[in-house]
Parts: C-alpha cells; sequence; structure tokens
C-alpha cells in the first residue's frame, strides 16, 4: 500500500503546482503547458482510482481540446515566436526540471508494473460485475442525462463562439448573398434605358 500512496502524493503535487503555474504565468503559451501537465497527472490520479476509461478520456479528449485552444489563443493573441524563442535559454532549466518530474513518474510507474505485477491495486469496487465504462455509461445517460446534454451545448456555444471571434473578413471583397439573389424580381434586377441614337450611355 506504499507504492500507490507515494504515486498518490507525486500526481496530486504536481497536478496543484501545474495549475498554480496555469493561473500565475504571464504567456499563455507556457499557461496551456502546463494545463496539459495538469491533465496528465489528473489522467494518473484516475488510473490510481481503477477509472482507467476516464484516464484515457482526460488525455485523449481534453488534450486535444488544449491543442484547439492553444491555436485560438495564438490567432485571437497574434502571440509573438520570434520573442519567444529569444528566451528560450532563459526558460531552459525550468522546462529540464519538468521534463525530469514527467520522466520519473513515467519510470516509477513503469517499474511498479515491472516489479510487482501482482500489487494491490486501489480501485473502486465493482457492482454486479459491470465494467468502469458501462457503469459510467449508464449513470451518465440515465440520472445525469440533463446536465449531460446542456454541457455538451455550452461545448457547442464555445465553439461558435471562438470561430465568429477568430473569422476576419477582408474589405473591398465582393461576396455572393443567396437570400438577396432569390429576393430579386424582374424590376429590380433589370433596367431599362432608352438610349438616343448615336450616343451611349
Amino acid at each position: 500500500m506504499i507504492l500507490p500512496a507515494i504515486f498518490f502524493y507525486i500526481f496530486s503535487a504536481v497536478t496543484i503546482a501545474s495549475a498554480v503555474m496555469v493561473i500565475g504565468s504571464r504567456n499563455p503559451v507556457h499557461s496551456v503547458l502546463f494545463l496539459i501537465l495538469a491533465f496528465v497527472n489528473a489522467a494518473g490520479l484516475f488510473i490510481l482510482l481503477g477509472a482507467e476509461f476516464l484516464a484515457m478520456i482526460l488525455v485523449v479528449v481534453y488534450v486535444g481540446a488544449v491543442a484547439v485552444l492553444f491555436l485560438f489563443v495564438v490567432m485571437m493573441l497574434d502571440v509573438d515566436f520570434v520573442e519567444l524563442r529569444q528566451g528560450f535559454l532563459t526558460y531552459l532549466p525550468v522546462g529540464g526540471l519538468i521534463g525530469i518530474v514527467l520522466l520519473a513518474e513515467l519510470v516509477l510507474v513503469l517499474g511498479g508494473w515491472y516489479f510487482v505485477p501482482n500489487a494491490p491495486a486501489v480501485a473502486a469496487p465493482e457492482v454486479a460485475s459491470v465494467s468502469n465504462t458501462a457503469a459510467l455509461g449508464q449513470l451518465l445517460y440515465t440520472r445525469y442525462v440533463y446536465l449531460f446534454e446542456i454541457a455538451g451545448f455550452v461545448l457547442l456555444v464555445a465553439m461558435i463562439g471562438a470561430i465568429v471571434l477568430t473569422l476576419h473578413h477582408k474589405q473591398g471583397v465582393k461576396r455572393q448573398s443567396i437570400p438577396q439573389q432569390n429576393a430579386r424580381t424582374p424590376a429590380t434586377a433589370i433596367e431599362v434605358r432608352k438610349v438616343e441614337s448615336g450616343r451611349g450611355l
């Protein structure tokens, strides 16, 4: 039971520190990277609890969403990467320290599985032989189905809002308006002029 406790304290400490740095970092790019680090360590906590599906969803979905968020930040804030590359050596020790911490976590996890393959895991008890994924699906789509749909609607509105904020039209470009074309009548589409002989328009 000592090994899961050690992993719990390591993952928790790194998650809390990363969350603090997300708020405290002045550079939005660094905040996004710390947020990714927090998600990865939170996934490690889910694995300790026996919720492998939630850990996988956290890494696949949320880290992918953070990558999209990174694109929106670059598009809206116009981050100058040339200026960021100039201070690369300044932040190299901090980045190296974070990389060492991640490497140590991976080595501890893989080493624990290799040296103690039959170690008891701190997992939630299964109810009536139902798997973790099936129990989560039953809970989401029965008791919390309305909250689940509201969350999806909020994410849809946020995505549309981000697209509207980042979409810019160029001035002076002629665009096709289908409603105006459908509303045209012969009186508005055709103009008949009587031109005198020998004179142009």
